[in-house]
């Protein structure tokens, strides 16, 4: 049998295996890996379920304004879709991260399933060149030139095992080719989910600015009407007395529960002393000291019972001014998110205003540790941070202790 014979006899044989392997099933490996598909479609349904509690949301706001009375109700349940958006701007944000991992993961796996693949070729023509070689040893010679049919049963044991040899060198050359398109596909959809995850993220910011944008107009169509600002003077200072009180008694109480563990354990608990405050956040510009003040802004007390910061943001850290323990981390319809952090019996700081909280009641703070995030929650006509300090369960003048302020009132 000639050279030209024994090839198409190859190439056939190749071709026959390579239509045999089209049907083998496919099985793509991946080693364990920080990030799989599943985890990012279970923030896919985390994300479905902020969308449903906003549009319940959305439905409540638009019952309330058909009732214009209850203005702070209104800005109470857009604070609440701010946050809701905030956290669906967080997760997709968290997408897009676990689909850049998921990318790259995916494209180590195509650069090692395109190594293996040129091995398995090399093999494969490295194979094709040997028989070629080998001239008359042949599939076909071998058989044809057995003398009996004992020597022709050993030919054809001797065949298979050729048969077989040749057969996974093609088969798994096909699968390396089938697992690179496959992965290549996987790729593809990966990128495109991806981008579309980032139009996502532009849109729901969009969102976030145009609902902060309506916060802020709510509030100030509230101040331009003088007998609801006065009603909620009125109002906020009630609820500011009431607050005061109950911020005391949860620090003294807090206190006692300390010195009773301490002792237990045989120890004694220090009292809270005076001062020893850092600024809470990294603006040293004050827009309104404590005390009597006009504002025009509906629900702020003309008896102002703290500092507001401003040239802060909605990214802005809000530190705690000294260590101690939280006891409040709440939302207030006039204070919006807030937290007070105790410092000792009747000592107590407090951070209102705020986008997002940090910290939880019970928590222990370092000072300088981070408790939030400044914002424009509850009445406020803008991003900035009130800041009260109170020390013997009576509030004292933050700026006694934060000398290096910048005025910025008139």
């Amino acid at each position: 049998m000639n050279k030209r014979i024994l090839r198409a006899a190859l190439c056939a044989l190749c071709l026959l295996a390579l239509l045999l392997a089209d049907a083998m099933p496919l099985t793509l490996t991946r080693n364990a890996a920080a990030v799989t598909q599943a985890e990012i479609d279970a923030k896919k349904q985390d994300k479905k379920k902020l969308e449903e509690q906003k549009a319940e949301l959305q439905s409540q706001l638009r019952a309330l304004q058909r009732n214009k009375s209850d203005a702070l109700a209104q800005k109470e349940n857009l604070d609440t879709q701010i946050a809701i958006i905030r956290s669906e701007i967080a997760n997709t944000e968290e997408q897009i991260a676990q689909y850049e991992e998921l990318i790259a993961q995916t494209k180590a796996d195509i650069a090692e399933t395109q190594r293996k693949h040129e091995e398995q070729y090399e093999l494969f023509c490295a194979r094709v060149r040997a028989m070629e070689e080998r001239g008359t040893v042949s599939y076909w010679s071998v058989l044809f030139h057995s003398t009996s049919f004992s020597d022709l049963l050993a030919s054809m044991d001797f065949i298979n095992e050729i048969m077989e040899s040749d057969q996974r060198v093609i088969e798994n050359l096909q699968a390396t080719e089938m697992q690179l398109s496959a992965q290549q596909e996987q790729l593809e959809g990966e990128l495109a989910e991806q981008e579309s995850v980032r139009e996502e993220l532009t849109a729901r910011n969009q969102e976030l600015n145009e609902q902060l944008a309506a916060a802020q107009k709510l509030i100030s169509d509230l101040a331009a009407n003088e007998a609801e600002y006065q009603k909620l003077i009125r109002e906020k200072e009630a609820a500011a007395e009431r607050e005061k009180d109950e911020i005391a008694r949860l620090s003294r109480e807090l206190a006692e529960q300390q010195a009773r563990e301490a002792a237990a354990r045989g120890e004694t608990v220090s009292g809270g002393t005076k001062g020893g405050y850092i600024w809470p956040c990294s603006s040293h510009y004050v827009t309104s000291p404590l005390g009597s003040r006009y504002t025009g802004i509906a629900g702020a007390s003309t008896n102002h019972m703290g500092i507001d910061i401003g040239r802060v943001g909605y990214s802005t850290q809000v530190v705690a001014s000294k260590a101690g323990t939280v006891i409040i981390s709440a939302y207030n319809r006039y204070r919006g998110n807030y937290v007070v952090v105790s410092h000792g019996s009747g000592f107590t700081t407090t951070y209102q205003h705020l986008s997002k909280r940090s910290v939880n009641v019970g928590d222990k703070v370092a000072q300088g540790q981070v408790v939030g995030i400044t914002g424009d929650t509850g009445v406020s006509s803008g991003p900035h941070l009130h800041f009260e300090i109170m020390e013997n369960g009576q509030i004292v003048n933050p700026l006694n202790y934060l000398t290096n302020y910048i005025r910025g009132w008139r």
